[in-house]
């Protein structure tokens, strides 16, 4: 994990020292994530996440990103025969870093509309897992996994504002089908 973020550093400061333009800002945010899983019902949690991001370019741009999130999903599901049933609560602290590549549709002024997409790294610092007494294997999970991201943005002056799918491209669990699936909407400000 320590190469890939050095990497993404790496390449921001290799990009930045070209003189192109960039910023460096915090985000913040909430997101609504499901897993989908194989034989149970689920549905969706809300998390978190908070960071900071960095935008190198100017009509095209890549934005490397660094943030702390969680999320999760809820299960339902009973035994065979209906005679037994389970329900419980999966919740992930991640540290995540996406890489995107961007375009401004839209420059008037101080107001950008953006579209944005690319791949996320994710690696799950804990999780907190309330079906694991039922079904011992059901909390085998990944420690990291690898995703997409593909979104809009609005910034107006230093402040900048996304919406953003994020699609699981690797499974958590094998045995059980699971991949993270979420909608992100963040706030950030441009601090340099």
């Amino acid at each position: 994990m320590k190469k890939y973020i050095l990497s993404i550093a790496l390449l921001a400061a290799t990009i930045a020292g070209a003189k192109a333009q960039s910023t460096f800002g915090i985000k913040g945010g909430v997101n609504f994530s499901k897993i989908n899983t194989d034989n149970l019902s689920e549905s969706t949690t809300a998390g978190y996440q908070a960071g900071v991001f960095a935008r190198v370019g100017n009509v095209w741009y890549l934005q490397p990103e660094v943030y702390l999130g969680s999320r999760g999903g809820k299960f339902e599901g009973s035994g065979t025969g209906n005679t037994a049933s389970a329900s419980g609560k999966v919740t992930f602290t991640t540290l995540n870093v996406p890489v995107l590549l961007g375009r401004k549709l839209v420059s008037v002024g101080s107001l950008n509309v953006r579209a944005m997409a690319g791949p996320i790294y994710s690696y799950n610092l804990s999780d907190k897992n309330t079906l694991r007494n039922v079904a011992d294997d059901f909390g085998n999970y990944k420690n990291s996994t690898l995703g997409f991201q593909a979104g809009a943005g609005v910034d107006i002056g230093n402040i900048t504002a996304d919406l953003r799918y994020e699609g699981g491209l690797t499974k958590i669990n094998e045995k059980y089908g699971q991949r993270v699936n979420l909608w992100a909407l963040s706030i950030g400000f441009k601090i340099l």
